[in-house]
């Protein structure tokens, strides 16, 4: 089933979007890729407006085909050894005091790319001792050294994303496991307790409210502490069908429902992404610690 009519409110957040183009300069200066760009975020003027950005390393190219990404699949090149570098310059140069590392899917690499995000969160370490950094990682194929290495350099939140509910997982991402990730972020929780775990699902798949609950009560099982919600947008006619626009309000409703469960953090509504206020997200997580002492 494809839904062909775009709300109103859609249309008009799209329209409230501006640009900021020293993000973009500095970027092609280095030679750096922004999943913003690469997966058609839909609020990528907004967050450059603000000076920020998520940075995308390994390359633009996954080595899996998942069907709601517009990230193109195919076989990447190796590693670029100065990419850690450029991006720590552009942190700095940027000024930006919470960064966000993602990368694509390499299952072509033994260790899925960790080594390369620890070289990168420790270049930034090295450059912008206080930025706070959240790496929203792969799934490492179930790696347990490679997610202990990334985990290794020092970061403030551990972000990986579940995308759907268990059953949509063979039509919308067929080379991952469900419980899989969730063994990524409870063994995240038990290696590290002081890194915050996140993740983040996208409505309108054809979920159900009984199947999007039972995710977030798994979520919480493993110890989850930030969650986002959002709006699927199909990049192209060739993508993972859309099967209905979820409300503001009913994102409303999600928001408090995971609230109730005992999410710390909760970033849910149409045009929410992994990291759309990502650091607001981090600091009512870190508020909440501090009440507690």
């Amino acid at each position: 089933m494809r839904v062909s009519r775009f709300p109103p409110y859609l249309r008009k957040s799209l329209l409230a979007c501006g640009s900021d183009h020293r993000v973009k300069k500095q970027l092609e200066r280095l030679n750096l890729s922004t999943v913003c760009q690469s997966a058609r975020c839909p609020n990528r003027n907004e967050c450059f407006s603000k000076g920020t950005a998520t940075f995308m390393l390994l390359g633009e190219i996954c080595t899996r085909d998942c069907r709601f990404c517009a990230v193109n699949p195919g076989k990447p090149a190796k590693p670029e050894p100065s990419e850690p570098r450029n991006i720590a310059l552009a942190v700095k140069n940027l000024d930006l005091k919470y960064v966000v590392l993602t990368s694509v899917t390499r299952d072509d690499l033994p260790d899925g790319g960790a080594l390369h995000f620890f070289r990168t969160i420790k270049a930034i370490h090295s450059e912008t001792p206080l930025a706070k950094i959240e790496a929203l990682v792969p799934d490492f194929m179930g790696n347990l050294p490679s997610l202990k290495k990334a985990l290794s350099a020092n970061i403030d939140v551990l972000n990986h994303n579940v995308e759907t509910v268990p059953r949509l997982y063979p039509k919308v991402r067929p080379g991952a496991r469900y419980k899989r990730s969730l063994e990524l972020l409870e063994n995240a929780s038990r290696i590290d307790p002081s890194i915050v775990t996140k993740s983040g699902l996208m409505l309108g798949m054809g979920e159900t409210p009984s199947e999007l609950m039972e995710c977030m009560k798994d979520l919480r099982r493993v110890n989850c502490k930030i969650l986002t919600l959002g709006q699927y947008l199909p990049p192209g006619k060739k993508y993972y069908p859309l099967h209905e626009y979820i409300p503001p309000e009913k994102f409303d409703e999600y928001r408090d429902l995971a609230l109730s469960l005992g999410f710390v953090s909760v970033v849910s509504g149409p045009f929410v992404r992994s990291s759309y206020n990502a650091r607001k997200a981090w600091e009512k997580n870190l508020s909440e610690k501090k009440e507690k002492l």
